[in-house]
């Protein structure tokens, strides 16, 4: 069995153009909390793309609510631990109108909440 976490997350655009990056971008969303719930970002299934377009990043994200207080900083954290990381120009692509489910969630974090 893996000591790797089940990120339970769709593929990165990063997965195949660059795979030496989804470690080093992964470790730095970890230290990405969400305040309120105390999970970071890809405990939360929030982060649903990674890639490199025209030489800059391009970050797919989501909030567990589009009227979450903390969600202007949240993205804006996101954005510059991603640049940092990548190294490139990065820009947050924010998923407004997609509504997050707790399926998203890292498997096995939703039950701790009683949810499956």
């Amino acid at each position: 069995m893996s000591d790797e976490p089940n990120l339970n997350r769709p593929a990165w655009g990063i997965d195949t153009t660059n795979p030496e990056l989804v470690e080093p971008v992964s470790e730095a969303f970890r230290s990405v909390v969400d305040p309120e719930i105390g999970l970071n970002i890809l405990q939360l299934g929030l982060i649903r793309d990674v890639k490199i377009e025209n030489g800059a990043g391009l970050v797919s994200m989501m909030l567990t609510t589009p009227f979450c207080p903390y969600g202007p900083a949240m993205l804006e954290t996101t954005r510059q631990k991603a640049e940092e990381t990548l190294g490139i120009p990065t820009h947050i692509d924010f998923r407004a109108s997609e509504m997050w489910d707790f399926s998203y969630m890292e498997e096995g974090l939703a039950s701790d909440w009683g949810i499956y």
